[in-house]
Parts: C-alpha cells; sequence; structure tokens
C-alpha cells in the first residue's frame, strides 16, 4: 500500500489491480500515460528499496488488447490463505486536491507469524487511539494489520507495535501513510 501511495501522489496513474503472487510479493499494476508511469514507478521503486524490499518494474508502453487476458487478473480467492490474491478497487477514485485530502493517517504492521501481529496489533491499540481497519493474510506466514487514525497516534500505535514483535515473530515492516492517495482509499470498502 506504502507504493501504490507513492505512485499516485508522485503522478497521474491509475490503479487497476494488486495480484499477490507466490513468492511472497505483489505485482502492483497501473495505467496512465507514458511518462507519468515512468515517474510513478521510479518513485515506487525507490520507496521499495527505502523499505528493504526487491523488486522488478517494467513499463509496457501502448498494450496489445490481445494480450490483456494474460496481465489482466480475474477475482481469486486462495482457501490456503484464505483471502483473495487479487485485489481491485472497491470504488472508484478521483484525484485528491489538497483542499479534499483526509484528516488521517493508515498504519501498516507486517509480521511473519500469526502470535506477532496480534501482540503487536494489541500493543498498537493501547499506545494510541486507533481504528482497526482490515488484516490481510499474504502467505507464507506473512500477515499485515492496518490501522488508522491521527497521524501522531498511528506512528506511536505502529512504533509501539513494532517494538512488541521481537521474539514472538518476525517483523517485515512497519509504515505509515500520511493522508493516504485515492487510490489506497479504493482498496477498502469505507475507511
Amino acid at each position: 500500500m506504502a507504493v501504490v501511495d507513492r505512485m499516485e501522489k508522485a503522478a497521474n496513474v491509475r490503479l487497476m489491480q494488486i495480484e499477490i503472487n507466490d513468492l511472497d510479493g505483489a505485482c502492483i499494476k497501473v495505467a496512465g500515460p507514458v511518462s507519468d508511469l515512468e515517474s510513478a514507478l521510479a518513485a515506487g521503486r525507490e520507496l521499495a528499496g527505502s523499505m528493504g524490499a526487491s523488486c522488478v518494474v517494467d513499463l509496457i508502453s501502448h498494450p496489445d488488447a490481445r494480450a490483456m487476458a494474460a496481465w489482466n487478473a480475474p477475482r481469486e480467492f486462495s482457501p490456503l490463505i484464505e483471502s483473495d490474491v487479487v485485489h481491485f478497487p472497491k470504488r472508484e477514485f478521483k484525484e485528491l486536491f489538497v483542499a479534499d485530502q483526509v484528516p488521517f493517517a493508515i498504519g501498516l504492521i507486517e509480521t511473519q507469524g500469526l502470535t506477532g501481529v496480534i501482540e503487536a496489533i494489541d500493543t498498537a491499540c493501547k499506545a494510541a487511539n486507533v481504528e482497526v481497519i482490515g488484516r490481510e493474510k499474504l502467505g507464507g506466514g506473512y500477515i499485515t494489520v492496518i490501522i488508522k487514525g491521527d497521524v501522531a497516534a498511528v506512528t506511536a500505535a505502529v512504533e509501539a507495535g513494532k517494538a512488541r514483535v521481537d521474539g514472538l515473530g518476525k517483523l517485515i515492516a512497519g509504515h505509515v501513510i500520511p493522508r493516504p492517495s485515492a487510490a489506497v482509499l479504493s482498496l477498502f470498502g469505507k475507511v
């Protein structure tokens, strides 16, 4: 989500879908003018790298319509991780101008191991006034919990939660997205 947020804030791109793959990764598919895609992909790659994630970036200029059947994934549910593996924006979104930006932050705590994430989110909720808005199993024991609140509260909660994971699981990431982009918000039903 952090990469989606960064990409949308960097350029005029539209989120098409996010497809979880079997290698503990995700394929984020966006569309837009070539120059905007170049900017968005560079921004997304930079953020992923700063978070210690490796990524492969590819830009297909003027994709052939016949190839769409291969890259446009249908809805898919994995009983193994009890979750969808292809995520679509749940609602239409429009560019958020400064006056329209949401007045809250979203925080993510991702662990490998359910015990660690449960303890982390309990600690996060006790540390600050935040609301849990989602939980996503990603496969390979990776689980992300998403919280919402004001920037200071979410930051404090994520830091407290990250500190609690040690010894109970493996901390993969903790991240705060202030004023999440419309593309990120579109991934949730009602935030």
